[in-house]
């Protein structure tokens, strides 16, 4: 099974011109599908409260900084600090996570799906219970 973890893109440019960093299919661990961003988010805000059944996502804090709590099938509790456009946080599916952002961030997801309703898992208690089936 898949665990989270930092995949560092290649930071192109110098500090006087300044800097791109280039994701593509060939450079990630799945074939992106949905691009989509939020901002303005309030810092006293705790987002996310979710997991996702087949969807893997990897995430950007392309302004500020994010902390993402992840809690995997097994119960392991993770956090992780995005802090660099270059670095971004692969979630694979079966991970609830919070997300709590700093007043002035704008985080970036590259998604592997397009987006379904019934494809998030929104109540605790059902992710939990998905550890069941996951230890048999």
């Amino acid at each position: 099974m898949a665990v989270p973890h930092f995949i560092e893109l290649a930071k192109i440019g110098s500090p006087s011109l300044g800097y791109i960093t280039v994701g593509q299919n060939s450079n990630l661990p799945f074939t992106i599908q949905r691009v989509y961003w939020t901002y303005f988010t309030p810092d006293s805000v705790i987002r996310g409260h979710h997991a996702h059944h087949e969807l893997e996502q990897l995430i950007f804090a392309v302004s500020g900084h994010i902390e993402f709590t992840l809690e995997g099938l097994n119960g392991k509790v993770q956090t992780f600090l995005l802090d660099s456009p270059n670095i971004g946080l692969y979630i694979p599916r079966h991970y609830w996570r919070t997300i709590k952002f700093s007043h002035n961030a704008v985080l970036m997801c590259l998604a592997s799906m397009e987006y379904q309703e019934d494809e998030y898992i929104r109540d605790y208690s059902t992710f939990r219970a998905l550890a069941v089936t996951y230890d048999s």
